[in-house]
């Protein structure tokens, strides 16, 4: 009788399991998306977005004269950086929203790291969707003469 009758012995489904990482491992990410925000903050803080020259024009802007739904959003980050939170608003509300989104998932994702426990964002089709069309209802109503006060 030979040996190859017998079955293989199970094998774990993914493989061998490994030991976690070190924190300072799972930190780098965070770290890293820290470190290019506050970069990126740093400068739109330190150059105004109100004066011309220092920034492009946006190009839908420039070519038919409407607002995206980003446009203000640098001046909106500018007054965010300084404090002011009535002239972030006033420029680009939904930017002061995805600034506040953004501070959570990544304090989020630093919690997760620190627990050793990954976080998976969520999003389906659905939630995008939503994301859309509440951005598309923002364009369309700050292009229009009653939504003057949206223009940044």
């Amino acid at each position: 009788m030979s040996d190859d009758s017998r079955p293989a012995p199970p094998r774990a489904p993914h493989g061998p399991a490994r030991p976690a990482p070190p924190p300072w491992r799972r930190l780098a990410v965070p770290a890293a998306l820290l470190a290019a925000a506050a970069g990126a903050l740093a400068y739109v803080g330190a150059v105004d977005p109100g004066e011309p020259g220092h920034y492009p024009v946006c190009p839908l802007y420039r070519l038919t004269g409407l607002y995206c739904p980003g446009c203000g959003g640098l001046r909106s980050a500018h007054a965010l950086v300084h404090g002011d939170l009535a002239a972030a608003l006033r420029d680009n509300a939904p930017a002061v929203a995805a600034f506040l989104a953004c501070a959570v998932l990544w304090t989020v994702q630093v919690v997760g790291a620190v627990r050793g426990r990954p976080v998976r964002l969520g999003l389906g089709p659905a939630h995008l969707r939503g994301l859309g069309a509440l951005l598309l209802v923002f364009t369309v109503v700050r292009n229009l003469p009653f939504g003057g006060w949206l223009h940044p």
